[in-house]
């Protein structure tokens, strides 16, 4: 059984007002068409501790699905994926001096892009938090 500090700690990582992906990304929609995008704690506590972060130019086009950022970590080299289409408007430089700030606040200061949605998309396919909880749940 878990107990209710256990619980809240998930819920805590989890954020209900976000979106996840199946491969770890979180979207935090904003009313101006665009998108802010990370990795979840979930994923950064798989990665360890990060060393280093390779991001996208502004103005760069990005496709659902497809590689838009680098992570280093002292356990690998992994690629973050953009969960929607568009174009990235926005960077997180402070990763570039700080590539800690993804362990240290995968939802606030470690975020990591920011996407104007591409016309017609929406992060509606995308899982609500409880779906994301479930899905990191299974072995």
């Amino acid at each position: 059984m878990v107990s209710e500090d256990a619980a809240a700690s998930e819920d805590a990582a989890v954020p209900a007002k976000l979106r996840y992906t199946q491969e770890h990304e979180w979207v935090s929609p904003s009313a101006k068409g665009t998108v802010r995008v990370g990795i979840t704690h979930h994923a950064q506590s798989q990665l360890g501790d990060v060393v280093f972060v390779q991001l996208p130019q502004i103005g760069d086009s990005v496709v659902t699905g497809e590689p838009v950022v680098e992570v280093e970590s002292t356990k690998s080299v992994s690629d973050v994926y953009a969960p929607v289409a568009g174009e990235v408007v926005a960077c997180n430089t402070a990763l570039e001096g700080s590539p800690e700030l993804i362990n240290d606040d995968p939802y606030g200061e470690g975020w990591m892009i920011e996407i104007k949605l591409a016309d017609g998309v929406t992060v509606n396919s995308l899982m609500a938090a409880a779906d994301y909880q479930l899905f990191i749940a299974q072995p």
